[in-house]
């Protein structure tokens, strides 16, 4: 549903949370939060907007409606809405990049739960049977920046970015930046390779920032593809043949959406509940 689509219809009237993006119709994320809204028998609604970058001014006058109650935010306004917000949290800060806006005590919040996500499928492996400490990272948008200050917590001491323009990135130390022709000559070095691209995501699924032939360079790395659907990408396709450890999407996803329902609601997601929501999606 587009935004002006939204304002008109009956879900504008209702209490709401919404996520914002473009594109956003391939989300399970409404469908996770309502799931949880429903659960613990909340009055509110959670929907999917597209907005234009036209319709920044009207969607930021509609975040003052009572009937607003947060948001998500997604590709491609992570960081544009960084100036919307009254005040960040010390993780927004830090990442440089939202994805999370909650409203408390008069004042918009921005908060970003993608690096928790992110971390958290990264607990199950043990991770000091890699070699190195470099993590390679194709794609430098707003979801590479909270990437990259989950993986400083984790002790990462470098990451390789892998630009299409290497040359026009503002470098920052422990960062190195590479292109797309030459990513494969930084993996020996990398034990951990991450697609934060929308390579590969519904309905472009035959994509990937790896080519066919580039495949050897994902072995006996740990694969991690931020896109959750399909639930197993070529990237996710890729890895398995080359020996890799993938880590699709998914876990990301509810994690970051957990840490956002509670930071709204002050209450748990039912993750077994919104799990077995999702295998039924899925498996249509």
């Amino acid at each position: 549903m587009t935004f002006s689509k939204f304002l008109e219809s009956e879900a504008s009237e209702k209490p709401h949370f919404l996520l914002i993006g473009n594109p956003v119709s391939h989300s399970v994320s409404p469908l996770m939060h309502n799931t949880a809204l429903k659960h613990h028998q909340m009055e509110a609604i959670y929907t999917a907007v597209q907005v234009d970058m036209s319709e920044i001014p009207s969607l930021s006058a509609h975040f003052n409606s009572p009937l607003f109650l947060g948001a998500n935010i997604t590709i491609p306004f992570k960081v544009e809405l960084l100036q919307v917000v009254d005040e960040l949290t010390s993780e927004a800060e830090a990442i440089g990049a939202i994805n999370t806006i909650i409203k408390g005590n008069g004042k918009l919040i921005g908060h970003n739960t993608d690096a928790y996500g992110f971390v958290q499928p990264l607990h199950d492996i043990n991770l000091e049977v890699f070699d190195t400490d470099r993590a390679l990272i194709f794609g430098t948008g707003g979801a590479t920046k909270a990437i990259i200050y989950a993986l400083n917590d984790l002790g990462f001491e470098e990451v390789c970015l892998v630009s299409r323009e290497p040359k026009r990135m503002d470098h920052q130390q422990d960062t190195l930046y590479c292109s797309y022709d030459t990513w494969f000559d930084y993996a020996d070095e990398a034990s951990l390779i991450v697609n934060a691209t929308p390579l590969g995501m519904y309905p472009n699924i035959d994509s990937s920032p790896v080519k066919d032939d580039q495949i050897e360079f994902l072995a006996e790395k740990i694969c991690y593809d931020i896109v959750y659907n399909p639930l197993e990408t070529k990237f996710i396709r890729q890895a398995k043949r080359a020996n890799g450890l993938p880590i699709g999407g998914l876990d990301m996803l509810i994690h970051q959406g957990a840490e956002s329902f509670y930071k709204w609601t002050g209450k748990r997601f039912p993750v077994g509940l919104i799990k077995m929501k999702l295998d039924e999606h899925f498996s249509i």
